[in-house]
C-alpha cells in the first residue's frame, strides 16, 4: 500500500545558497548528506505531517543520472516520491493493475554525521508518476524530526501537489492503477488523497496560478510535477505566493 507522499525534489545550482534563501523564506533547513554514487548532495526542510522537501545539486556532471536531464532547464521542481509500506508488495499490486514499474533498486546515502541510510526505489516508464521510496533502515534516520520540522513560516506540510499532464484521462488511469484507488474528478483535473496531502493531476486549471505552473512546466520539462501547496499551523484567508527566486523556481503557495 502507498499511503502518502514522503518528499518533493527541488534542483537547484547551489546547494549552499538555497539553504540560505530557504531559511529566509522561513523554512527549517538540515544538511542531507551526499548519495552513494557521488553525484549529488542535499539537503531536508522536514514537516510535522512526515513529508520533506529535498533540495539536490549535483556535484559533478552525470549524464547517467536520470535527473541530469533537468539541469539544462535549471532549477526548479523536478520530482515527487511516494512512500510505500512494503516497496515490493507496491510494486508488485500496480504490476497487477496494469502498470508496470521498474525495480525495486537500491539507493543510498550518507548523512553528515557519518551515517549511512538505505532504501528502496521503484519507478515507471510515464514521465508524470512520481517514484516509490521505501526504507530499509528506519525512517526516522532518514527524514529529521521534532525541532527540524519547527518553522518560523508556520507551514507544517503538504497541502497539495500540481502534477502537469498533457491527457488528463490516460495519466489519471496511471495514477488509479498505480494508488489502487479512483480520483475525484474537477473540471481539468482529477484528485488522488493521500494522507492528509492530495495529488491534482491536471491538464488545465480553472485558477490562474496553476494554468501558468502547469504550461510552465510542460514547456521546460515536460509532464510532472509543477507547483506545491503548503499547509500552515494556523488557517490564514489570504494565501502567500513565495518569491520565485527564492524558492530557486518553485511555484509554491502557502495558504
Amino acid at each position: 500500500m502507498i499511503g502518502a507522499i514522503d518528499h518533493l525534489v527541488i534542483l537547484v545550482a547551489d546547494l549552499a545558497e538555497a539553504v540560505d534563501d530557504y531559511e529566509t523564506l522561513g523554512f527549517t533547513v538540515l544538511p542531507g548528506g551526499e548519495h552513494t554514487d557521488g553525484a549529488t548532495h542535499n539537503a531536508l526542510i522536514s514537516f510535522a505531517d512526515g513529508t520533506y522537501l529535498e533540495l539536490l545539486a549535483f556535484r559533478r556532471e552525470a549524464p547517467e543520472h536520470r535527473w541530469w536531464r533537468h539541469t539544462a532547464a535549471g532549477a526548479g521542481l523536478i520530482d515527487f516520491a511516494l512512500l510505500p509500506d512494503d516497496t515490493d508488495a507496491a510494486v508488485a499490486a500496480a504490476r497487477a493493475r496494469g502498470l508496470p514499474l521498474h525495480g525495486p533498486f537500491a539507493g543510498g546515502r550518507e548523512r553528515p554525521d557519518g551515517v549511512r541510510l538505505a532504501w528502496q526505489t521503484a519507478l515507471a516508464d510515464a514521465p508524470e508518476l512520481p517514484f516509490l521510496c521505501g526504507d530499509v533502515t528506519p525512517r526516522e534516520l532518514r527524514v529529521p524530526g521534532g525541532h527540524a520540522c519547527r518553522h518560523t513560516n508556520g507551514v507544517v506540510g503538504i497541502f497539495r501537489v500540481t502534477v502537469a499532464v498533457r491527457n488528463l484521462v490516460t495519466s489519471a488511469a496511471r495514477y488509479a492503477a498505480l494508488l489502487g484507488q479512483q480520483p475525484l474528478i474537477e473540471p481539468g483535473r482529477r484528485l488522488f488523497k493521500l494522507g492528509t496531502s492530495y495529488i491534482a493531476v491536471q491538464e488545465r486549471s480553472p485558477t490562474v496560478l496553476e494554468s501558468i505552473a502547469v504550461l510552465h512546466r510542460l514547456d521546460r520539462r515536460g509532464e510532472g510535477i509543477a507547483s506545491i501547496a503548503l499547509r500552515r499551523d494556523s488557517f490564514a484567508s489570504i494565501p502567500r505566493i513565495l518569491d520565485l527566486d527564492l524558492t530557486h523556481g518553485v511555484r509554491m503557495i502557502v495558504a
